[in-house]
């Protein structure tokens, strides 16, 4: 048993995919292609966020999104940079472990990433394994949770759930993305979480043709479906209350019918129309239900932005290879399936406290 280095068994969707990590070498069993889920972080962008220049007209959330990751990851690998200049010997890093057959390992796991970062440290210095991910960057959750009681607080979160997510795995999406956050604020629920799902806006000429346009958008079997597991979220005290984003009159009012929980809220984005929908402002009147604007995006991490922000050029993070040489980093095909945004305000201030994004991808290789 001395030629086993490490064994890694890691359930993959259904649990019917498992890696082995024997060797050095990665091999699949069940015939399916071997999968890694990452998990990107902004951190509090609150207290140490970029600076965000708003363009009037023009800014959206994922701007906000993608500025704030590339500061994250380059604030981690800043961090850690003096801990790989002191552990760097002959070209290797030893994190917190050995380097054997080109494979780093860090706290005990085989991290499988080529170490050829062009100047950068290493990606298994400012990233972290755990509970079957990649965090990027690593979370040190020793610092999580906020300065007062969460009883002090309105926590709001938005999840998104991305076209390239499988209709099948929302739910699992909505938990693990919901249970990130509340891990992030050390708060037992948070009182809204609206969901946005993707093919949704409100774009026309008129309000009354956004209107018109948004009754024909999305799926509602699917939309559906996935408000069930919402639902479950709320009846186990994990969100107060469950929102909808970019519902016009007609598809709100079939889904109303349809629905066990009733949604309390609905967000939408007039900015490419004129006005909120007169039929729509006088079902939701009727119904109870809060109409809010925004200016998030329904796409708001695209399959190419998150590549750019991963890869090798410049301002990426160098955890994702070479498309062209498949050298320096992690190779495979990268599908973004959900953003998760959350915001907890002081509640007797009225002052933002706390606001970030999760972000949840996988990285499948043939």
């Amino acid at each position: 048993m001395r030629f086993l280095k490490l064994l890694y068994l890691f359930l993959v969707e259904t649990g019917q995919s498992i890696w082995l990590f024997l060797t050095g070498k990665k091999k699949l069993l069940g015939g399916k292609r071997t999968m890694a889920k990452l998990i990107l972080s902004t951190g509090n962008i609150v207290s140490g966020g970029p600076s965000i220049i708003r363009k009037p007209g023009a800014y959206r959330s994922n701007l906000e999104l993608t500025n704030s990751l590339r500061s994250n990851f380059l604030a981690a690998q800043e961090d850690y940079a003096a801990v790989a200049a002191d552990e760097a010997q002959d070209g290797k890093l030893h994190a917190n472990g050995d380097v054997e057959n080109g494979a780093v390992k860090s706290n005990g796991n085989a991290l499988h990433v080529n170490t050829a970062t062009g100047g950068r440290p290493p990606v298994s210095v400012w990233t972290a394994e755990q509970d079957g991910a990649l965090y990027v960057p690593r979370i040190d959750w020793s610092e999580a949770g906020l300065q007062e009681e969460p009883s002090q607080y309105s926590i709001t979160v938005k999840l998104f759930f991305l076209p390239s997510a499988s209709v099948d795995r929302r739910a699992q999406f909505a938990k693990e993305a919901l249970d990130l956050v509340l891990k992030e604020l050390d708060a037992p629920a948070v009182d809204l979480l609206i969901v946005s799902f993707p093919g949704m806006s409100f774009e026309g000429d008129c309000e009354w043709e956004a209107d018109r346009h948004n009754a024909i958008q999305g799926n509602d079997e699917e939309e559906l479906a996935t408000w069930a597991a919402i639902e479950d979220l709320h009846r186990a005290g994990l969100a107060k209350s469950i929102g909808l984003a970019e519902f016009g009159s007609e598809k709100l009012a079939r889904f109303l019918k349809r629905v066990q929980v009733r949604p309390t809220v609905n967000q939408i984005n007039i900015k490419n129309c004129c006005n909120v929908p007169p039929p729509l402002s006088k079902l939701a009147k009727e119904e109870g239900i809060e109409l809010l604007a925004h200016s998030d995006c329904t796409d708001i991490l695209p399959k190419g932005t998150l590549r750019e922000l991963l890869g090798q050029g410049l301002g990426g993070a160098g955890v994702l290879a070479d498309p062209e040489t498949g050298a320096g980093g992690l190779k495979g095909d990268l599908a973004p399936q959900w953003v998760v945004k959350y915001t907890a305000v002081v509640r007797d201030r009225g002052v933002i406290e706390n606001k970030g994004y999760f972000a949840g991808a996988e990285l499948t290789e043939a």
